[in-house]
């Protein structure tokens, strides 16, 4: 990209921001040079990014070094410094959260400006490491547009196969309307205010029953995940809370009526609540806003609890539907509202620390299942004993790593094992049209297919094979989210093949091609890989790990496996799987877990296997040895991989089953298995073996196990002039019974993270300890942070916290001072601002255009240098205007450098022939205070003189 064009790239990236969120976009700038950007009379937004007018020899590494890629600027000093990120085009709203990474370190998540292209991230001390490894990654997917070579030198997938045979059918479809007739209404209860929000929520939702049911009918709530809040007639979209004059609140929570029509009809209650002000807000929440979605969704349980007891005292259209039976309850999430309704389910169990929680009164309903669409899971913590169905859309353009896959497999070893977790992978569907309003031609909103739609795309652009369209993706996504609730809510145990990797299809979601495979029920372990299992002929690798030798997949492979969805860090420990590479048939692949297992009470063995996409024909024999050395052959199973491409993530485990037949059992003592043999009998290849169990048909009553549950919390302190103070972070251990948890704290200067396993008992103090130094220096505040994940027998809540040193030192007097504020034609006006201590960070401000008093001829813009004003301003010299008149977002932006005292901010005029009076100017200086709001500074006046 030209210099030029970058610098009018740079200067739109915050075109339009609005308030504290739009400064956090903010650019490098050289020492004693101004810059244009986006100013408001006085600034609505936040400083702009400077233009990227720095060349490469400017631009700073980790080390102070030259070298950052096009798009990156590095700026403050010391614990002041902060990262920073500019994109050419608007990344657009969605659920995955963007975070910087250095090769595989996560540095830290960042803030967005409100137009979506500009990103700030404070260092507070940590290194970045080489500036070429830098990238920006949301949910996996790369956003930056240094994507190179580097990133594609593994192995890509191959070309795509011909499709399977179709599944045989389930002899039950949950996808076939049932017999009532259906009711449509809405209901507005006043607005809640949760915790960490300054605004308060909306209590508003679109309900759908059955009419003239029988009884009691279960209920099913719909929550709807992270998208714009707000919209205008000319399609405006906004993300603030609450929507600004002139626009309206995006309907996102009408956008499921299909699936709730089809379960009103066959009997359940539905309602679908409305969640705009906790989108518009949850960047202020440290976990995304999961606990504030779980106290929305109980705030509304708890209503309908209310109006169950007292139907007359209930809104209109819920009194027009059957009563609702609160002992069976069904919650369905999409995206970031799946993580909400996890939450909700864990909550319900598991009651959170009051201080965190929104809805504080008694547990009156049982929640029987959750079903998530394309949920987001940044917490790595599902909810272990609450039966679960994970819709992960293989066209996933929004949450692309399909995290949600953790759903099940994190739940594995956690609690009881009773709680069915099931994964269904729908290829060819995107994030957004399972939400009709968030569909190009079914929303009242503006609304798009999230799959990038750059370049062509063999599995996911639209037109091809396997991508579904809007309606068969809404229809199959119904289909599915009846099955669950059939089988968690009504126990129909005969839908339960749809969900649990047994193979079968529902005839109402055809063409979709959709396959599943599960976790829990009757099931039983008899392989999980580890650091305890040996192996011969394969090796056990790291799920999340930066080294290729470790890996299970290289990071640079193309395509992504939904299993290997990374967390905070890498590597984590205790993420492993059975990487198997073979260059000849027969040659076995010999596991053993560190004690042997018992299968006695198994119909099959059952097996998670992976192969890379678009590949076909991989077969194994697979045998058994027990505890005597007796060996059993069980047969022969086939793995063929998923349609896949650079872009998607398709490396996803097959479920297998071979059976442990009479035989078998007459051969082996099935209460002492030691070893699973795999032996390939394809010629060439490579696989990864997730885990192995023991199987039988049925599904189990679930009962919660009585569980620890850990939060940790944030606690602020300020920093103080001098010496060290040591603080604690706060961690609560609540609930019942003890249980294991892995705790991690990551320095702040180095990166390096430690790790130790702990038990944890219920007010139990669990002792992190951090130290913070005292200063006199203005600077940002400083988090140290600590997070835990479940291990064993415990679950999680909070799992991010820490401590937060907050800066109390005064912001240094800033003035501005004329160096030249009286010019000929031809020559720049020039003013210093300077401050009267130097700090640890930028100080940022924006020099705005002001009217001049009095009237009088103003400078505009046929009076300064033409390039200057293209390449500063971003706009045309014609047609003439005052540069008063130029707006809102023009102004010129000025920064002091870390460390350092002033800085010079000028315009260079132009000389021309013209005999004319003299011309004034006036601006104002507005510098952002810690909060990020413009605070009035000084005014500088300006004159030029004609030449002629």
């Amino acid at each position: 990209m030209c210099l030029t064009a970058r610098r009018i790239t740079l200067r739109r990236v915050l075109k339009g921001a609005t308030a504290a969120l739009a400064v956090l976009a903010l650019a490098a700038v050289s020492p004693g040079v101004a810059h244009a950007g986006s100013a408001a009379e006085p600034p609505p937004t936040g400083p702009p990014p400077a233009p990227a007018s720095a060349a490469p020899s400017e631009r700073s590494d980790s080390s102070g070094g030259k070298g950052l890629p096009d798009g990156w600027r590095l700026t403050g000093k010391g614990d002041g410094k902060e990262l920073v990120w500019a994109s050419p085009d608007p990344v657009p709203m969605g659920d995955a959260r963007v975070e910087f990474y250095s090769g595989d370190r996560l540095l830290g998540r960042p803030v967005a400006a409100r137009d979506g292209r500009s990103f700030r991230l404070p260092l507070r001390g940590a290194r970045i490491g080489p500036a070429r490894q830098l990238k920006v990654l949301a949910a996996g997917r790369r956003l930056d547009g240094a994507a190179s070579g580097a990133e594609s030198r593994g192995p890509r997938p191959g070309p795509a196969a011909r499709p399977e045979a179709s599944l045989p059918a389930n002899p039950v479809d949950p996808g076939v309307p049932g017999r009532y007739r259906t009711v449509t209404g809405s209901y507005t209860l006043k607005s809640v205010r949760l915790p960490g929000f300054p605004e308060p929520v909306e209590m508003k939702a679109e309900v759908v029953g059955p009419a003239g049911a029988p009884g009691k009918r279960p209920l099913a709530l719909f929550l709807h995940g992270r998208h714009y809040t707000c919209y205008g007639p000319d399609g405006e979209e906004a993300m603030n809370w609450p929507c600004a004059s002139g626009l309206k609140p995006v309907p996102s929570h009408q956008g499921y009526q299909r699936a709730q029509k089809l379960l009103a009809s066959q009997g359940y209650v539905t309602v679908s609540i409305a969640a705009n002000g906790i989108n518009g807000q949850d960047h202020l929440a440290e976990d995304g806003g999961a606990q504030a979605r779980s106290s929305l969704v109980r705030l509304h349980l708890a209503r309908w609890a209310d109006w169950a007891g007292k139907r007359s005292a209930a809104p209109e259209a819920v009194r027009a539907v059957a009563p609702a039976d609160l002992s069976r309850v069904l919650l369905v999430g999409h995206s970031r509202g799946g993580e909400g309704v996890d939450r909700a389910a864990l909550d319900s169990l598991y009651r959170p620390p009051a201080a965190q929680d929104g809805q504080r009164g008694p547990v009156r309903w049982k929640i029987r299942g959750n079903v998530l669409i394309g949920p987001t899971l940044f917490s790595q913590n599902p909810a272990p004993d609450v039966p679960s169905a994970t819709i992960l859309p293989g066209c996933d353009g929004d949450v692309s790593d399909l995290q949600g896959e953790l759903y099940v497999d994190g739940t594995r070893g956690v609690s009881r094992g009773t709680a069915l977790h099931s994964a269904v992978y729908m290829v060819g569907a995107n994030h957004n049209f399972f939400n009709s309003e968030w569909t190009p031609g079914q929303s009242k909103a503006p609304s798009v297919d999230d799959f990038p739609s750059d370049t062509p795309d063999p599995v996911c652009s639209k037109g091809t094979r396997d991508r579904l369209s809007a309606p068969r993706q809404q229809t199959a996504g119904a289909t599915y989210i009846a099955a669950a609730a059939r089988l968690f809510v009504a126990g129909d145990d005969r839908v339960r093949p749809l969900l649990d990797g047994s193979g079968r299809r529902a005839p109402s979601a055809d063409p979709a091609r959709v396959l599943t495979h599960a976790v829990g029920a009757h099931r039983t372990q008899a392989l999980m890989p580890g650091a305890a299992t040996k192996v011969e002929g394969g090796r056990i690798c790291a799920q999340v790990a930066p080294d290729d030798a470790k890996a299970c997949l290289p990071p640079a492979t193309s395509g992504a496996s939904p299993h290997f969805a990374s967390w905070e860090f890498a590597p984590e420990p205790g993420r492993d799987a059975l990487a198997m590479r073979w260059t000849r048939a027969g040659a076995p692949v010999r596991v053993s877990p560190a004690r042997p297992v018992s299968l006695a009470g198994a119909k099959d063995l059952a097996l998670r296997v992976i192969v890379p996409p678009n590949t076909t024909g991989t077969r194994f024999d697979v045998s058994l040895v027990d505890a005597s050395g007796h060996r059993a052959e069980l047969g022969r199973v086939g793995v063929d991989g998923l349609p896949g491409s650079d872009r998607t993530a398709s490396y996803w485990g097959r479920e297998v089953r071979v059976p442990l037949s009479s035989t078998v059992r007459e051969k082996l003592d099935l209460k002492q298995v030691k070893t699973v043999e795999l032996t390939p009998r394809t010629r060439s290849g490579k696989a990864w073996l997730m885990d192995a169990w023991g199987w039988r048909p049925g599904t189990p009553t679930v009962k919660a196990a009585e569980l620890p549950r850990v939060d940790v919390g944030r606690l602020k302190v300020k920093e103080g002039d001098s010496g060290v103070r040591t603080y604690r972070v706060p961690v609560t251990v609540s609930g019942k019974g003890s249980g294991k948890v892995r705790l991690f704290v990551p320095d702040v200067e180095t990166g390096a993270v430690a790790h130790r396993t702990l038990t944890v008992r219920p007010g139990d103090r669990v002792d992190v300890p951090v130290e913070i130094r005292g200063d006199t220096r203005y600077n940002y505040d400083m988090e140290h942070d600590a997070l835990v994940k479940a291990v064993r027998g415990a679950v999680v809540g909070s799992y991010s916290g820490g401590v937060m040193a907050l800066n109390d030192d005064p912001a240094p007097k800033v003035t501005l001072e004329p160096v030249a504020d009286r010019v000929t034609e031809g020559q720049a006006l020039t003013w210093r601002m300077t401050l009267s201590e130097p700090v640890d960070v930028d100080m940022m401000a924006t020099l705005s255009f002001q009217p001049v008093d009095g009237g009088g001829p103003e400078l505009t813009t046929l009076d300064v240098d033409p390039e200057w004003l293209r390449n500063e301003l971003g706009t045309e010299p014609r047609p003439e205007r005052a540069l008063s008149k130029l707006g809102q977002e023009m102004g010129l932006f000025v920064s002091v450098p870390a460390g350092e005292r002033t800085a010079e901010v000028s315009i260079p005029t132009l000389k021309d022939e013209v005999s004319e009076p003299e011309e004034s100017l006036k601006a104002q200086l507005f510098v952002y205070d810690t909060e990020w709001q413009p605070q009035p500074g000084p005014v500088a006046m300006g004159t030029v003189r004609d030449a002629s």
